[in-house]
């Protein structure tokens, strides 16, 4: 790597460090006071925690763009809160709830159009940069279809922790507050929130790449 590449590397590295630091932070801070305890944090926090360090252990060879890293840091934020309460008891949920006479607490649809609306950015720069694909109707389909098939594996995983672990934590991990639709939901909202963002965050997605080393 010659000089100007690794300065440049690190010039583009300070708003991902920032990021992390800031998260960080606020993953010390909120499982400390955690109501809901740490196993529920944990459970909530870890995928997206996961998800920041494999793209800090590739950075080197594979940065991204400034937009992924911001994605990646709003997104983490979101499950934090989730993690805190449980996504059926968040404060903000059980307002809006009350507030506009819902049936139930719907932070965790909030969480679910996260899940599709920052992860499929990182997908369709990696798609971009390391296959022969274009800019086009393939790039779109098989970006909303990574989404859409990470969003049905974490449904398995939430099955699958739901019968490993205690009832208790098990079922606040579900999350499905008696909606026999809820698994349907998560999937097509997942799905929602890649489209939307590939609807009217390419342009600037595309803006950022072009300033990547």
């Amino acid at each position: 790597m010659n000089d100007e590449r690794r300065l440049a590397l690190r010039e583009h590295a300070r708003l991902p460090l920032l990021g992390a630091v800031v998260l960080a932070a606020v993953c010390g801070v909120t499982l400390a006071i955690a109501p809901a305890g740490p196993p529920s944090w944990f459970l909530e926090v870890s995928p997206g925690l996961i998800y920041a360090a494999v793209l800090a252990a590739l950075y080197r060879r594979m940065p991204l763009s400034h937009l992924v890293y911001a994605g990646v840091f709003v997104h983490v934020l979101i499950l934090i809160y989730g993690g805190m309460y449980t996504y059926a008891e968040t404060p903000l949920g059980n307002w809006a709830r009350d507030t506009f006479h819902q049936s139930r607490n719907e932070y965790d649809r909030v969480g679910h159009l996260a899940l599709g609306a920052f992860p499929v950015l990182t997908v369709r720069e990696i798609l971009l940069r390391q296959t022969p694909l274009e800019r086009g109707g393939w790039l779109t389909f098989l970006s909303l279809s990574v989404v859409l098939a990470f969003a049905a594996f974490w449904e398995l995983i939430e099955w699958w922790v739901a019968e490993l672990t205690a009832p208790g934590v098990g079922t606040a991990f579900l999350g499905t507050q008696g909606d026999v639709w809820d698994t349907q939901w998560d999937m097509l909202l997942a799905l929602v929130g890649a489209a939307l963002s590939l609807l009217f965050v390419r342009k600037l997605h595309d803006a950022s790449m072009r300033s990547v080393p």
